[in-house]
């Protein structure tokens, strides 16, 4: 078989640092269009894009070439020269260093579009903490020592 042939469907999670509520409504939209060209110049596919003011939700089809952590470096230091270039934030604005990262299988993709792009509604009933430590759970990820995130106000 000379050519290459696969299926990576991959949920990514991250926060701006300290989980500031930083991202603002008004230019979430401009931000999610962003991060969709930095997915997509890269070779790879955004399914969806979502969040709230202190997360943000990829669900993208990797390329098999592609690093996933180089992805994930290049997404938050092109976001943060573009926020912070901009002026679209009132503080400076950088993204936290971990990220979660989440594999599905083609049988999900509607499934975890639907839950990514209505973030808005979920997180009416539950945390970002509480999402995040529940899909952890879910994917059998211990947790140990691992710090995931600097949570505000702990």
């Amino acid at each position: 078989m000379a050519d290459v042939f696969s299926q990576i469907y991959l949920h990514i999670v991250f926060s701006p640092k300290r989980r500031e509520a930083l991202i603002h409504p008004s230019w979430e939209e401009r931000l999610y269009k962003y991060i969709t060209g930095v997915v997509q110049n890269r070779g790879n596919k955004m399914l969806a894009i979502g969040g709230m003011p202190d997360h943000i939700h990829l669900f993208i089809g990797l390329k098999p070439a592609e690093n996933v952590s180089d992805l994930v470096k290049e997404i938050k230091i092109q976001t943060n020269t573009f926020i912070n270039g901009e002026g679209l934030c009132p503080h400076k604005f950088d993204w936290q260093n971990g990220y979660g990262i989440f594999s599905h299988s083609r049988s999900q993709l509607n499934t975890v579009c639907q839950y990514i792009l209505n973030q808005k509604v979920h997180h009416q009933k539950k945390t970002f903490q509480a999402e995040f430590l529940k899909m952890c759970e879910d994917f059998g990820i211990e947790i140990g020592k691992k710090q995931f995130f600097d949570w505000v106000g702990e």
